[in-house]
């Protein structure tokens, strides 16, 4: 579906165009089309293919939607893939946002993401002055999109750490903690996996032999690196929090079932005594001078509860019981 098709002259918008006036703007002086496609079919793609000349492998690649972050070049065009990481019901969506940027267009193709780029082009609108740079100070707005939206990302992770921290000292709460905390591991992986190789890819964008068409915009994407790089810092603290919390939460597994093995110890250290005592008497020998005798059985109690009382009483104040 075509969300977009806006041609944009010396930084400033024309109009909306129709797909079979493209070549006509791009011919133009100064002038540049900017397309944005939602969940295209490989049709929908098709004449945008031929008039920008973009590479077949670049297209599957963009038709396809599990590709990892990266910076290709194909010749002058730059192709470039995001991944948009949203957080909704405590569950993290990921979708895939491709843009192909080149000498008089952009043209960008969203995937399974229901967060447009609306606010983006309202941006770069009010800026005539920067968006005269042409294409490639529109690839920097939407890499400085996508990267800023990681952030809340970060924060909503952040905030679940901290809840799970609190309740790791909870009695009873071991299990449903750590289960929160294995789920919490797998998105900061989900999230740093869209981070990394993006921050290595945008690095070839204004270091080393920088794309023609990124020449004049390098400094902007160096501020979107600056960004990944700490992102990437967070995601990482995060990941090592987590493994700390996991490592507190086994122990105190490991604490709670020492607590349980020590009063069972104890309990089976009580009745033994009451079991010797009985076992003592309980034995069928012909001449046991207690057996005949009137008080051998109360005092066999007695004896027993005594025995049994002093041990409790032992354990209680060591803290075992």
């Amino acid at each position: 579906m075509i969300v977009n098709c806006v041609a944009y002259e010396q930084g400033r918008r024309l109009r909306d165009i129709r797909p079979e006036e493209v070549a006509e703007h791009m011919a133009r002086p100064n002038c540049f089309v900017w397309v944005a496609l939602h969940d295209p079919d490989p049709e929908e793609l098709a004449p945008f293919q031929d008039i920008f000349g973009l590479h077949e492998l670049a297209i599957e690649d963009a038709l396809r939607g599990e590709q990892r972050p990266k910076v290709e070049e194909y010749g002058e065009t730059l192709f470039v893939i995001m991944h948009m990481i949203t957080m909704r019901d405590e569950r993290l969506e990921s979708g895939q946002v491709a843009v192909f940027a080149g000498p008089g267009y952009v043209l960008s193709v969203r995937l399974r993401s229901c967060q447009g780029f609306t606010a983006v082009r309202r941006r770069c609108e009010r800026e005539p002055k920067l968006l005269k740079q042409g294409p490639a100070f529109v690839l920097y707005a939407l890499l400085d999109a996508v990267v800023d939206r990681y952030f809340p990302v970060v924060e909503a992770l952040q905030a679940e750490l901290e809840s799970i921290e609190d309740q790791i000292f909870v009695r009873g709460s071991a299990r449903t903690s750590l289960e929160r905390l294995y789920q919490l591991k797998r998105q900061t992986m989900q999230l740093k996996h869209a981070a990394m190789p993006l921050g290595d890819a945008v690095s070839h964008l204004f270091g080393g032999r920088v794309p023609a068409l990124c020449r004049k915009t390098r400094e902007y994407f160096r501020d979107v690196y600056d960004h990944l790089h700490r992102l990437e810092a967070a995601v990482d603290t995060i990941r090592e929090m987590i493994i700390t919390a996991i490592q507190v939460n086994l122990s105190m597994v490991a604490i709670d079932e020492g607590e349980v093995h020590k009063r069972l110890a104890a309990w089976a250290a009580i009745f033994a005594v009451a079991t010797i005592l009985a076992g003592v008497w309980g034995m069928n020998f012909a001449h046991m001078p207690e057996l005949d005798w009137r008080y051998g059985y109360p005092l066999a109690l007695l004896m027993m509860g005594l025995a049994c009382g002093a041990l409790y009483r032992r354990f209680r104040r060591t803290g075992w019981l």
